[in-house]
């Protein structure tokens, strides 16, 4: 029995023995398909991860294009494109107001808004005709010489009563208030002509003709009342005839010089009238001290050549300029500059001694 007992027990212990070693095995049979198994995710992760990442940098680079699409909207650095301004002058698109139209273009092109050059031609009647047009056109601004404020006054304060805003330029400093209009950009026309007339007391003058190419435009006579406010001599304050015509303004002009035999000098409130000084002055044999206003490239190689002493520079391309940004300013930002008093763009005087480095800004255009 005891016998019995002690077999019993051994066959338990080998019983036991053998489920270990069953167990063993199979950990080790457990133990190579982990190796076999982190022997492929060595290589199959790998790849997946290597593929992850190339999806990363492509969803990275990617990413970027589209975050840049709302860039497009930068691109209306047009803003007010919708904008149209009307540019209203006695313009007769000769070389004075070619220079405030290149202006013009330049601010148009620069703010990106739509601009209309509306020219006069030296007719009042013509002017008050395209306010209407721009007013019944809907525009953003209009921006008016005032050549003949009795005439266009009235239409343009009907403008600001629209709600539409309003700028003079060139002329209208005395006039751009009772208008309504926001400011004027130019020069003051009494005070250019005040700085003429010391220049010919400078140069010794005695009698001056002040020559006007226009009829009925107050900035040309402020021009020859400025003269005659400074000038300590006599002065001859006619209408010669239209910058149109130069050969009936030279005859003009020869006929006043002809029957003022004590004139010694000859102020043309415009470039071209100053030119046809000098040509009348030759032909009759007169030896004239000559200025002018605003510029050409014939005059400024006159004043380089010694032919004509000075011309008083407005800087018109500033005219043409100026107006559409404020007005872009007021129509998108609610600014208004000036300050109620005039944006002055002048004036300042060309002689022998600039006239060369003058020469080469008027040759781009820009002066």
């Amino acid at each position: 029995m005891k016998k019995f007992s002690w077999l019993a027990i051994l066959l338990a212990f080998t019983l036991v023995a053998a489920a270990c070693g069953s167990d063993a095995a199979d950990d080790a049979a457990g133990s190579d398909d982990a190796a076999e198994s982190d022997s492929g995710s060595d290589d199959a992760p790998a790849e997946e991860e290597a593929m992850e990442d190339d999806d990363a940098m492509e969803e990275e680079d990617d990413a970027p294009a589209e975050e840049e699409a709302p860039a497009e909207e930068e691109v209306d650095l047009n803003q007010g494109s919708d904008l149209t301004f009307h540019m209203i002058t006695h313009s007769d698109d000769g070389p004075f107001w070619s220079v405030v139209k290149r202006g013009m273009d330049a601010a148009c092109a620069d703010v990106g808004v739509n601009c209309v050059w509306m020219p006069g031609n030296n007719d009042p009647g013509q002017m008050v005709s395209d306010i209407e047009t721009a007013i019944g056109e809907g525009s953003a601004g209009i921006a008016a010489s005032l050549p003949s404020p009795d005439q266009l006054i009235g239409p343009l304060q009907g403008a600001v009563g629209e709600g539409i805003p309003v700028y003079t330029l060139n002329s209208g400093l005395n006039d751009y208030q009772t208008i309504g209009a926001t400011t004027h950009i130019g020069q003051s026309e009494d005070v250019a002509g005040q700085g003429a007339g010391n220049r010919f007391n400078d140069l010794g003058a005695t009698t001056v003709l002040c020559a006007r190419q226009e009829q009925s435009n107050v900035g040309l006579e402020e021009r020859c009342g400025g003269l005659a406010d400074t000038f300590s001599g006599t002065v001859i304050d006619e209408f010669v005839g239209l910058d149109a015509d130069q050969t009936e303004q030279i005859n003009g002009i020869k006929a006043v010089l002809e029957a003022n035999p004590d004139i010694d000098a000859l102020l043309g409130v415009g470039p071209v009238i100053a030119m046809s000084g000098l040509a009348a002055a030759q032909d009759l044999g007169r030896d004239l001290i000559i200025g002018g206003f605003d510029m050409t490239p014939e005059l400024l190689d006159a004043i380089e050549a010694g032919d004509i002493a000075f011309t008083v520079d407005q800087q018109q391309y500033l005219q043409g300029y100026l107006p559409i940004v404020l007005m872009y300013l007021e129509a998108t930002n609610a600014n208004q500059a000036g300050g109620g008093q005039p944006v002055l763009t002048g004036p300042g005087f060309v002689t022998p001694e600039n006239a060369g480095a003058v020469k080469a800004l008027s040759a781009e255009g820009t002066r």
